[in-house]
């Protein structure tokens, strides 16, 4: 069994709620195995209030996040990355950034709970169901033997947790 830490990062559009989910999941659930960092191509600023009430309900830390643009870990000193999911729904029209170099990559598009119109009550259930499909990636993509596959197992991998809704 391998003791690398894998770094993952999670690219959305505004990198303000489901990069930003998936990174603090991925950090719970990645259990010291994994490094989680997120990005957006167009970063807002700001993270959602929604974004940060549903981390908080899991019992997850909101400490230390930010939105920040994908540029911040394309130049020098930035981590070495193993993999890179986009994370955005190619549904609505979002621009997804394209990740150059050698890290593994997959589209694990989910829907953009930020655009939910309706009462808070909507909109922090919008937030429960996407973090939960993000939850239920990580899970998955967390307890993959990947030191034991090869890259052509691994992207096979990805590909299919990226299809898991549920």
């Amino acid at each position: 069994m391998s003791n690398k830490v894998y770094n993952v990062l999670f690219l959305c559009t505004g990198n303000s709620a489901r990069s930003i989910m998936a990174e603090k999941l991925m950090d719970h659930w990645g259990k010291g195995k994994f490094k989680a960092y997120s990005a957006g191509s167009h970063p807002s600023g700001k993270v959602n209030p929604f974004a940060l009430q549903t981390i908080k309900n899991q019992g997850l830390s909101t400490g230390g996040l930010r939105s920040k643009s994908w540029d911040e870990f394309a130049g020098e000193g930035a981590p070495h990355f193993d993999f890179v999911f986009t994370v955005c729904d190619n549904a609505a029209g979002e621009v997804c950034p394209y990740w150059a170099g050698q890290p593994m990559t997959a589209h694990w598009g989910v829907e953009d709970p930020a655009a939910v119109e309706g009462t808070d009550e909507q909109k922090l259930a919008a937030f429960r169901k996407i973090s939960n499909y993000l939850q239920n990636r990580i899970k998955l993509f967390a307890a993959l033997p990947i030191d034991k596959f090869d890259n052509i197992k691994i992207k096979q991998e990805l590909d299919a947790i990226g299809k898991t809704i549920d």
